[in-house]
C-alpha cells in the first residue's frame, strides 16, 4: 500500500518558475545553432512546449516558430504517441538548424517519434525524467521518474481543503 499523498511527489511549477527555467534553457542554447550559432526556426511540441518555445524564441531572437502536435496522454495516462499536425515540410527538411522545444521529457516516446521525423534537429526540454533523457540534447532540470510535474497552465488558483485536518 502506498501511504504517500498525491502532492508529496508533485513538483509545482509557477509561471515565474517556467519563465526563469525557459530563459535558462535559452542561455544554454544561445550560440549553439549550426548557422554561426543561430537557429533557423523553433518548433514547439504542443501543447506543453508552446510557453517555453515562446520565451526561448524571444530570448534567442528566432522569428520563425511552428508547432508539431503530438498526443501521448489520455487523462494523465500515457498512450501511443501520434502526430496530429506537422510543421512546414519545406522549413523542416531533416531538422538541420531546427530547435524542437517541449516542456518535459517523461518516457521519451514523444521525442522519439519526432526525432524519427527530423533526425538532425536539436531537442531541448525544460525538465527531464531519467527514462526520457537519452532523447534530449539539452535540458535544464532533472526530476525523478515518479515525480508528477504540475504546470501552471494545468492549475487553477482556488482554495483547496487540507488533506489532513480542517484548519
Amino acid at each position: 500500500m502506498n501511504d504517500r499523498l498525491p502532492h508529496e511527489k508533485g513538483f509545482h511549477v509557477s509561471w515565474d518558475q517556467i519563465h526563469r527555467d525557459s530563459r535558462a534553457l535559452a542561455w544554454r542554447l544561445d550560440g549553439k545553432g549550426p548557422d554561426d550559432g543561430a537557429w533557423k526556426a523553433i518548433v514547439a511540441i504542443t501543447r506543453g512546449g508552446m510557453a517555453p518555445a515562446m520565451i526561448i524564441a524571444r530570448e534567442l531572437d528566432v522569428r520563425t516558430v511552428d508547432t508539431i502536435s503530438v498526443k501521448s496522454y489520455d487523462h494523465q495516462a500515457q498512450s501511443q504517441a501520434v502526430v496530429l499536425k506537422s510543421p512546414d515540410k519545406e522549413m523542416m527538411g531533416d531538422g538541420t538548424g531546427i530547435l524542437v522545444i517541449d516542456d518535459l521529457v517523461d518516457s521519451g516516446k514523444t521525442l522519439e517519434l519526432v526525432r524519427e521525423l527530423y533526425p538532425n534537429a536539436h531537442f531541448a526540454t525544460v525538465y527531464a525524467k531519467p527514462t526520457g533523457e537519452p532523447q534530449v540534447d539539452t535540458f535544464v532540470t532533472g526530476v525523478s521518474q515518479d515525480t508528477w510535474i504540475f504546470f501552471p497552465w494545468d492549475m487553477a488558483l482556488q482554495y483547496v481543503e487540507p488533506y489532513r485536518g480542517k484548519d
